[in-house]
């Protein structure tokens, strides 16, 4: 099963930005939704935000820093992250699969597609 791709992550200083990007699968992005989890050490993965067409939703701790959109062309979804914070430091995932409807959008089970994961660091 074709996987997604994610690349942009690195490392940042606090308040710095990072844009993510994620392409792939196979899978028209139109179709289903698409969303970044991520998932720190020690610590359980995490929904950040997700797309479904025009309609997006965001954890609490990503309203207002965080952007998701659907890439040019509509070949993957990309996530806009500014003013960082070390909190933020985690390996960060891609997912494609939630219908949009019926159960929690930050539910991984959800998805059927996943990405192996790009690396944030941000230091203080």
């Amino acid at each position: 099963q074709a996987e997604l791709v994610e690349s942009g992550g690195g490392t940042v200083r606090s308040g710095g930005s990072l844009r993510l990007s994620c392409e792939g699968g196979g899978t028209t992005y139109q179709a289903d939704c698409t969303a970044w989890f991520r998932q720190a050490p020690r610590r359980e993965r995490e929904g950040v935000a997700v797309i479904c067409g025009w309609i997006t939703y965001y954890a609490r701790f990503a309203r207002d820093r965080f952007l998701i959109s659907q890439a040019k062309g509509e070949d993957g979804v990309s996530l806009q992250m500014d003013r960082l914070e070390p909190g933020d430091t985690a390996t960060y995932y891609c997912a494609h699969g939630w219908k949009g409807y019926g159960t929690e959008w930050n539910d991984p089970s959800q998805y059927r597609l996943w990405g192996q994961g790009t690396q944030v660091a941000v230091s203080s």
